[in-house]
């Protein structure tokens, strides 16, 4: 059961490079899974050179590419990457290596590739590319990927995929809508393109299409704030996230509440604070003033989430909470990258699964409704120049990030 797309790249994945690029769930990574992989290993299995399957990391590779494959294929055709990254695949040795950082591939320079398989290539460092192209060096040698479509400035589409007819290179390239995948039901479909309904996301993982961020990033909260003020709580635990600000910036401090199966948040309190000026005894009174009135409105806090780079102050603020009787957890942000941060926050937004308590939550509100995307970064961001109150959207992104993968998966259904 294939659908019209998954038929023409069989039909015409010939190439050097075959690259499937488009929307998510649109059937790109699946035909890899059920026939790409394990075809293009068995034909090159007396050939020499080496087998490689990269990803962002092999955690993701194991969850993309391995885990579904091993469910079809069974163990003994499947393995798990071992301490030396490789695992046995269809009796064939093939390195596992995350694409991040041009060291984590280090294996594969200087020796000859046979096939190559690229999960979620728009991710990976530009030098673990360049560094591939030149070890697909044999006749035989191929490889496919698939990738989500990011910005038209993105390195893979300026210095490759535009440059493939000029430079004459052997190259098969196919485009996915997720309407192309014609075994996905009417309600997924319907639900996924309200997540990403008005933001770049539609473009990118609806259509298939490469997009350019601009402009305010978080519309839906600029245009209409009042869809998301209510005046009652719904909450299981409370969380609270601190940035520490610097010269030209504001210590900023968000409380939100989450539901215990991570299906809601709701931000109850928010406030920033100038820091120029102000030193670490006022710092810490203004902090513990605030979390004070949070454990007397809203209940005890679970934990409280800093912004690592300042290990001095989030050591001090743990003694300042003991010392006062004060016993949460203090522990280090995430730091999630922007660009996800970006992505989780519009489909909350998009599918009303985040509220925020009326008049206590204006620093919160107005920083999420003026942030703009910084229009000369290379990835997805928000401008980070004086002209926006970042800091306020940092703490208020700590204050839930630890759990944000459940919270994505859990409300969008999907990652």
């Amino acid at each position: 059961m294939l659908t019209v797309k998954q038929k023409e790249y069989i039909n015409n994945s010939n190439h050097r490079y075959n690259i499937k690029i488009g929307a998510t769930r649109s059937g790109k990574t699946y035909l890899d899974i059920i026939y790409t992989i394990a075809g293009r290993i068995r034909e090159r299995k007396d050939y020499d050179g080496l087998n490689v399957i990269l990803g962002v990391s092999k955690g993701t590779i194991e969850r993309n590419v391995l885990e579904p494959m091993r469910e079809r294929f069974g163990n003994l055709l499947v393995g798990t990457i071992g301490s030396n990254n490789t695992a046995k695949i269809f009796g064939q040795q093939v390195y596992c290596l995350g694409a991040e950082k041009v060291n984590q591939v280090s294996k594969i320079r200087g020796a000859s590739i046979k096939y190559c398989y690229c999960d979620e290539l728009a991710e990976y460092n530009e030098e673990v590319w360049e560094l591939l192209k030149s070890r697909l060096d044999k006749p035989y040698s191929c490889l496919d990927a698939t990738l989500n479509p990011e910005n038209k400035h993105h390195w893979l589409k300026v210095d490759f995929l535009d440059t493939i007819e000029e430079k004459g290179i052997d190259a098969y390239i196919q485009y996915y809508t997720i309407f192309d995948n014609t075994f996905l039901s009417d309600e997924f479909v319907d639900n996924l393109c309200k997540e990403y309904e008005g933001t770049v996301y539609y473009n990118r993982y609806i259509l298939g299409q490469w997009c350019d961020a601009e402009g305010i990033i978080f519309r839906q909260i600029a245009d209409n704030k009042s869809r998301y003020i209510v005046e009652e709580t719904d909450y299981d635990f409370v969380s609270i996230g601190i940035d520490w600000g610097g010269n030209g910036s504001a210590h900023s401090i968000t409380a939100t509440g989450i539901k215990r199966d991570y299906t809601s948040l709701q931000v109850l309190a928010s406030d920033k604070m100038e820091a120029t000026g102000t030193d670490t005894k006022q710092l810490f009174r203004w902090i513990i003033n605030f979390i004070t009135k949070i454990i007397d409105k809203y209940g005890m806090i679970t934990v409280i989430y800093c912004d690592s780079a300042e290990q001095v102050l989030i050591n001090s603020l743990n003694s300042e909470l003991q010392a006062k009787g004060i016993y949460i957890p203090v522990k280090n942000s995430v730091k999630t990258p922007i660009k996800d941060r970006i992505e989780a926050i519009n489909r909350i937004l998009n599918l009303d699964k985040i509220s925020f308590i009326n008049g206590e939550t204006k620093t919160c509100i107005e920083a999420l409704q003026t942030a703009v995307y910084d229009e000369k970064a290379s990835e997805d961001r928000w401008l980070d120049d004086g002209t926006s109150d970042i800091d306020s959207l940092d703490s208020f992104v700590y204050s839930w990030e630890y759990w944000m993968p459940n919270i994505v998966f859990r409300i969008g259904g999907n990652i």
